[in-house]
C-alpha cells in the first residue's frame, strides 16, 4: 500500500460540480492498493500516517501528530500511485490491485480514521471517480509511504 500524504490547511474533492468530501487543517491522503496488500497492511499504513509527528507545536518544531493537533483528514483513492515508469512512454499499473478489493481496503482505511478522528472529520473522495482535487499546503510538508518500505 501507498500512500502520499500532505499536511494541508484545508482539501476537498469534487465529482460532476459536487463537494463529495472535504477536511480542514490536517492531511490529505492519496491512497494506492497494490496486489498483495491486505487489512494488516492497512492498519500499518493509517497508524503510521496517524502518528507521524509532522506537525508543529508551539516552538515551530514539529513533534505533534495528526491525533495530537485534533486534525482531520480526506482520504482520495488513487491507484496511479502504482504506476510503473520503467518501460516506454505509457505507465502501466497492473501493480495496482484489483478494482472491487482495492475499494474494500480504501474504505477499510477510511473506517480506521473515521474511528480514530471521528466520522464527522474524515472525507472521502469517489472511489473509481473522475475527481477534482483542490488543496491548500500547509508548509508545503509533502511525506511518500510506501508499506513494503515500513
Amino acid at each position: 500500500m501507498r500512500a502520499l500524504i500532505q499536511r494541508v490547511r484545508r482539501a476537498s474533492v469534487t465529482v460532476d460540480g459536487k463537494v463529495v468530501g472535504s477536511c480542514g487543517h490536517g492531511l490529505l491522503v492519496l491512497l494506492g492498493v497494490g496486489q498483495h496488500d491486505d487489512e494488516a497492511v492497512a492498519d500499518k499504513l493509517w497508524r503510521k500516517m496517524r502518528d507521524l509527528r509532522i506537525f508543529d507545536d508551539e516552538a515551530g518544531k514539529t513533534n505533534l501528530s495528526l491525533l495530537d493537533v485534533g486534525g482531520e483528514a480526506l482520504v482520495v483513492s488513487q491507484f496511479t500511485l502504482y504506476a510503473n515508469c520503467k518501460r516506454g512512454r505509457r505507465p502501466s499499473f497492473t501493480e495496482a490491485g484489483e478494482p472491487g478489493r482495492a475499494n474494500e481496503l480504501y474504505e477499510y482505511v477510511c473506517g480506521l480514521a473515521e474511528q480514530d478522528l471521528g466520522k464527522e472529520h474524515v472525507g472521502r473522495g469517489a472511489f473509481g471517480a473522475m475527481m477534482d482535487v483542490e488543496l491548500v499546503n500547509d508548509g508545503p510538508f509533502t511525506v511518500w509511504l510506501d508499506t513494503d518500505e515500513l
